[in-house]
């Protein structure tokens, strides 16, 4: 089971650092259709919009209807869907809350969604809540008017920490301090982020050492470079790169980058002749499947790089990450492949697409470890490299 969900809290107690969203929810609920009808959750993902929604019903016995936004996308649609729930009553509760979940999701293409979804809330019998990430698009302008609004803050890195270290003293993780702490931090706010990165480290087997910001990494190619530039070209050169968690593009990225720091005038242009080999052979290896490549690919990063200099520069040279242009660039690639990876298993297991993004973590562990779901959800063979990554 998804730990986001195994350890959901079920009521406002439960919830940390969102006080004053849960007051103003409170005081709708206690003046609905006074003042306003429905209201908007909006704020970063991963700060509890969803959480708060379920946890609310459950303060006031409620039943709840759900739907995401990406349910339905035009005005045909959220009549035959939206419209009975909003009129008729609960066969089990005797409250109900409608929750339209990731409403940014609705599109100004989506036929009349929006002008049909602003009638409903004018229309409810029953507390309307819709959460969003990104709420202020002109084309919400009237929607926002119809709505009272609650911002949710990013939660802050000590609220995160206590959180996870709750979680994972109750699954027996032993992990230390230091390790929570960059867990939580990393997540930038986002707790479910936190939570699914916890659960991803939980099924490694020697987890303990594992530091999940980039300092290690970074720390691994540093030095990776420094052999590749200081040293003279050896058989034990080749395999410089193995133990960098780092895929080859943003390897090649950071050789890039350093080279000029390192090489001058011919020295310089056969290094760069020799890195653009390796462009080539990666393009073929991924365009023609060619995978017998990948030793050429290697050999030129490494050794041919290695030795393009006649004797190594003196003294200590600090290296640069990749520029902020190329990490962008490298960043859309890695986004194509989550994209549609995303897409396909959130049409197969029915869920939104946002969400599957916001749990990519933990689906790219299940796919990366069943080749049957990958057949079943038709997955390309560059998609399937990417879950290797």
């Amino acid at each position: 089971m998804i730990w986001t969900e195994k350890y959901r809290p079920k009521k406002f107690e439960e919830i940390k650092g969102q006080d004053e969203a849960i007051f103003i929810i409170k005081n709708f609920l206690n003046n609905f259709g006074k003042k306003k009808k429905a209201l908007i959750l909006h704020g970063p993902p991963g700060t509890g919009k969803t959480t708060i929604v379920h946890a609310t019903a459950n303060e006031i016995n409620a039943e709840i209807f759900e739907l995401n936004a990406s349910d339905f996308r035009n005005k045909e649609k959220l009549k035959h869907i939206l419209r009975p729930a909003i009129e008729q009553q609960s066969l089990e509760k005797k409250e109900k809350i409608i929750l339209i979940d990731e409403v940014d999701g609705v599109s100004e293409t989506d036929y009349g969604g929006i002008a049909e979804l602003i009638r409903i809330v004018g229309d409810t019998n029953y507390p309307l809540i819709m959460t969003a990430n990104r709420i202020w698009d002109k084309k919400f302008s009237d929607l926002r008017k119809k709505c009272e609004m609650i911002q949710l803050k990013e939660l802050d890195h000590n609220i995160v920490k206590s959180v996870i270290k709750e979680i994972s003293q109750k699954e027996n993780l032993k992990l230390d301090e230091d390790f929570l702490t960059e867990l939580s931090k990393k997540s930038k706010g986002d707790l479910r982020a936190a939570i699914n990165d916890l659960q991803t480290f939980s099924k490694i087997q020697d987890y303990f050492p594992i530091i999940v910001d980039e300092r290690n990494k970074e720390t691994d190619i540093f030095n990776s470079l420094k052999r590749i530039f200081k040293e003279k070209p050896s058989k034990e050169i080749i395999g410089v790169f193995d133990s960098v968690n780092m895929p080859i593009d943003e390897i090649l990225l950071w050789m890039e980058e350093n080279i000029p720091a390192e090489y001058q005038n011919e020295e310089l242009a056969k290094a760069y002749y020799l890195l653009s080999k390796t462009d080539i052979f990666k393009g073929r290896i991924y365009k023609q499947q060619y995978w017998r490549f990948l030793v050429y690919e290697n050999f030129f990063l490494t050794f041919g790089i290695a030795a393009s200099k006649e004797t190594a520069k003196p003294g200590f040279t600090s290296y640069k990450r990749p520029s902020r242009i190329l990490k962008i660039w490298l960043n859309n690639q890695r986004t194509i492949y989550k994209k549609s990876i995303s897409q396909k298993y959130s049409s197969y297991v029915h869920i939104g697409h946002k969400r599957a993004m916001s749990e990519f973590p933990i689906i790219k562990q299940i796919l990366k470890s069943n080749p049957e779901i990958q057949n079943e959800l038709k997955l390309e063979e560059q998609e399937i490299e990417f879950l290797k990554l």
